[in-house]
């Protein structure tokens, strides 16, 4: 266990270290190095990418508060937003979720699949949408949250590839966004932890370790390490050109995708 222990650290280390340098949520990260790791641990193929999925959220519940406390220090943060978009992303993770928990592992596959790829796309492309509204009331706005959560509670995110585009092209300016995306992040991974922990309570052949799709020794490491190491690597973004870098993580998120697809293909 300690052995296992030790790799989920790495992960979350490096996890931290890249979702701080890239500004890319650290579930993006997570989900793939799980889905790398848990083989190795034991984990039946048809548990991984839900176990995956829920630890990935699972983690996110602790490193988002860590987050959007320093967002909130500098003034970035619009509760206003949050309040308003939290009840649709409540609902929209929660639901979405359960609705996972019951779906075949090859559809979830899939899904990432296409998600990373157009995540990886639109980091080549540096596309940004421009503002061109305002924000909608209160139930536009819950309403445009249940299907950020929707989608979230399928690839085990924070919401931040989705949120951030949509308040700049609401007009928020791009570091007010992104500091308030990440305290969206906190009620997303809230909601989506207790759907997997729920949905896959009474799942038989789960590991041992785990709170329903939540594996608790590798929550334990994700969390610990990526916490510490996500100021290091706010840090270095700074210091080293991001712009490349960002380049370099979207064709490793490609071969990523790729690499999924061939095994899907393969099998």
């Amino acid at each position: 266990m300690l052995v296992a222990l030790s790799i989920y650290l790495a992960c979350g280390a490096v996890a931290g270290i890249l979702a701080g340098l890239l500004g890319v949520g650290g579930g993006i990260v997570i989900v793939p190095m799980l889905l790398a790791v848990f083989p190795y641990q034991g984990i039946p193929d048809d548990l991984l990418q839900h176990l995956a999925l829920g630890t990935s959220l699972a983690s996110i519940v602790i490193t988002s508060i860590s987050s959007a406390r320093a967002h909130h220090q500098r003034h970035a943060v619009h509760w206003d937003i949050v309040k308003n978009i939290t009840p649709g992303i409540l609902l929209g993770t929660f639901g979405g979720s359960l609705i996972a928990s019951y779906m075949p592992t090859m559809f979830l596959k899939i899904f990432f699949i296409c998600f990373l790829t157009l995540v990886a796309i639109k980091m080549l492309a540096k596309y940004q949408p421009k503002g061109q509204r305002e924000m909608p009331g209160s139930l536009g706005t819950s309403l445009v949250g249940g299907g950020i959560g929707l989608i979230s509670s399928f690839v085990g995110i924070g919401g931040g590839t989705m949120s951030v585009p949509f308040m700049t092209f609401c007009n928020v300016p791009m570091h007010e966004a992104v500091g308030t995306s990440a305290a969206i992040g906190f009620p997303i991974a809230l909601a989506g932890t207790i759907g997997y922990i729920l949905g896959g309570y009474n799942i038989p052949n789960l590991p041992p370790g785990c709170l329903g799709f939540v594996h608790l020794w590798a929550l334990l490491g994700l969390a610990t390490a990526s916490f510490c190491t996500a100021p290091l690597g706010a840090k270095l973004s700074h210091a080293l050109p991001t712009a490349k870098l960002k380049k370099c993580f979207a064709v490793f998120l490609l071969i990523v995708a790729f690499k999924m697809l061939y095994n899907i293909l393969a099998n």
